[in-house]
């Protein structure tokens, strides 16, 4: 398979982009050389300016993109030279920072993380349009029940299929780090299938998840601080972060521990 090229002699941008590579722990060669390019390099990530000196079709000017990862997404999509595929699968790990998966015609395309559930959506959105398909189906984790119906009740308005699967057997070995946990699991949770989603999903908080966020507060603020269970419930909705929660306790000025 064809290899990533990195051209540029932009230090910022040089720096950036391999920081980003090394995350996702993706191959690539650095160019030294905008003519003298290795066969093995299908894709070129440069700058817009520099682009116009490599002699190659394919490359990617970085500052054409939203991000830096968006422009790395684009030069993968590249490296596969396929423009359409027959189906899609997305799937997702639920949770606070949820891990997001596209399974293309069998093909592992990519793994991600967002940072909240509200960030679900605009992900899904993006994969859509990076990897065109014919059909193309989103299966979430059944876990994570508020976090998932957050998630499902943002995603129904894009007229997807959405599945609700047993994500039992899809829990990745507790050595691997927790990012990468919830990257491998959503990979998982993508090649099962599930009962459909016909309609929005109550947004209603057991006692125990409303405890477990309260208990989340302590954990973070060293005991410290514990948040209401308004506040709570807040959090559990995607109405404010646990963080500005534990911000509004301790701009009370009293540590309040249940």
């Amino acid at each position: 398979m064809k290899t990533l090229g990195v051209y540029t002699k932009d230090f910022s941008l040089y720096h950036d982009v391999i920081k980003v590579l090394k995350k996702r722990k993706l191959a690539y060669v650095l160019l030294s050389s905008p003519v003298r390019i290795p066969k093995r390099i299908g894709v070129i990530l440069t700058s817009k300016k520099e682009s116009l000196e490599v002699r190659s079709r394919k490359t990617v000017a970085i500052e054409a993109c939203d991000s830096i990862d968006h422009a790395v997404d684009l030069a993968l999509q590249k490296l596969t030279g396929k423009e359409m595929y027959s189906k899609v699968f997305i799937g997702i790990d639920p949770g606070e920072r949820p891990g997001i998966a596209i399974v293309g015609d069998e093909i592992l395309l990519q793994k991600i993380q967002v940072d909240s559930p509200e960030k679900v959506v605009y992900s899904v959105k993006r994969l859509l349009k990076l990897y065109p398909s014919k059909e193309a189906y989103i299966r979430i984790g059944h876990g994570s029940i508020i976090m998932r119906n957050r998630i499902i009740n943002s995603l129904i308005p894009l007229k997807i299929p959405i599945e609700i699967v047993d994500e039992t057997s899809t829990t990745p070995s507790q050595q691997m780090g927790r990012y990468q946990r919830d990257r491998e699991a959503a990979a998982s949770i993508a090649l099962l299938s599930g009962g459909k989603v016909q309609t929005n999903l109550p947004l209603e908080p057991t006692r125990g998840a409303i405890k477990n966020v309260q208990k989340q507060s302590r954990q973070l603020t060293e005991g410290k601080y514990t948040i209401s269970e308004k506040k709570a419930l807040q959090v559990l909705r995607g109405k404010v972060s646990l963080m500005e929660a534990i911000e509004n306790e301790r701009s009370k000025g009293k540590p309040k521990c249940l």
